[in-house]
């Protein structure tokens, strides 16, 4: 068994090198926890950017080939396109790769523990995955060490919820003083008074109280270097109806009304599906569902 899963490991990943080499893509994503993927790639790539995206980055040691980019995703099983749509969009926000790169993508399910997924992505012209990228920097001022960590927490709550119970939030980054300006305290700012080096999210012993949190009503307001402005704000601004898809609730249409009047980009997560949607200049950016155990693609 051990043997044939390697085999179609090593097939997928040579075939997405010739791919890369015959398009030349500027990167190649690999989503993978091994050590043995990397090294079998590196030698058989001509001008493409390694990009390693994996679960486990603190397993990383010497044994480990040089990688010069290395996102780390939210340890949940994301299905493929999950996985590919998470680590382009970190890509992105981290500068890793601009709005007008071709790039190869290979992930599988880690369950299954082998490759299995090919997919060739032109940014400049991607609609399914990508819905409004021009190629400038989606998030704005907001450091990309932030996005991501907020980003990375958005999925684990949507998928493990809070206590076993559902979680639904929303997250506003960036342009606090606007977005301040356009919300208000639903409840007590349970932030209020703590120091800043106490209250940014790049802390990760502030990690379990923003869970503990995301059970307020209304958003967190985040500045662009990690602090915690707020909890508990409703956001007032808010899109006339029809301009988002049908089906949306009341937190989708805040998210995408405060990034049409702001700077800001939202994070929202849904209760009742789990799904979560980045929101920039009033629209949805990109949506990422959550992870199911019968889901392949």
């Amino acid at each position: 068994m051990g043997e044939r899963v390697q085999s179609l490991s090593q097939v997928v990943l040579q075939t997405a090198c010739t791919v890369a080499n015959a398009v030349r893509a500027q990167a190649l994503f690999l989503c993978s926890d091994s050590a043995k993927h990397v090294a079998l790639i590196e030698p058989l790539l001509e001008k493409t950017t390694i990009v390693l995206v994996t679960r486990n980055p603190d397993n990383l040691d010497e044994d480990w080939p040089h990688v010069k980019h290395l996102i780390q995703m939210p340890n949940i099983d994301l299905s493929r396109i999950g996985q590919i749509k998470l680590a382009v969009l970190m890509g992105l926000s981290a500068g890793i790769v601009c709005g007008k790169d071709r790039i190869v993508c290979v992930s599988g399910l880690p369950r299954l523990r082998h490759l299995d997924n090919i997919l060739v992505l032109d940014l400049g012209r991607e609609f399914e995955l990508l819905t409004t990228n021009k190629g400038t920097n989606m998030v704005g001022s907001v450091r990309p060490e932030v996005f991501e960590w907020v980003l990375n927490l958005a999925i684990e709550l949507a998928n493990q919820g809070r206590e076993g119970k559902p979680v639904g939030t929303i997250f506003a980054l960036g342009d606090h003083e606007r977005v301040l300006q356009l919300s208000r305290q639903l409840v007590m700012n349970p932030f209020h008074g703590y120091p800043e080096e106490d209250r940014n999210i790049l802390d990760p012993n502030l990690r379990e109280t923003i869970r503990e949190f995301s059970a307020i009503d209304g958003a967190f307001v985040i500045r662009d270097d990690g602090v915690v402005m707020a909890a508990g704000r409703h956001l007032n601004a808010a899109l006339e109806e029809g301009e988002l898809p049908r089906g949306l609730g009341s937190r989708h249409v805040a998210g995408a009304g405060i990034t049409a009047v702001t700077d800001a980009v939202a994070i929202a997560i849904s209760e009742s599906d789990g799904t979560v949607r980045i929101f920039k200049q009033g629209s949805i950016f990109m949506e990422i569902e959550k992870a199911s155990r019968s889901a392949g693609i």
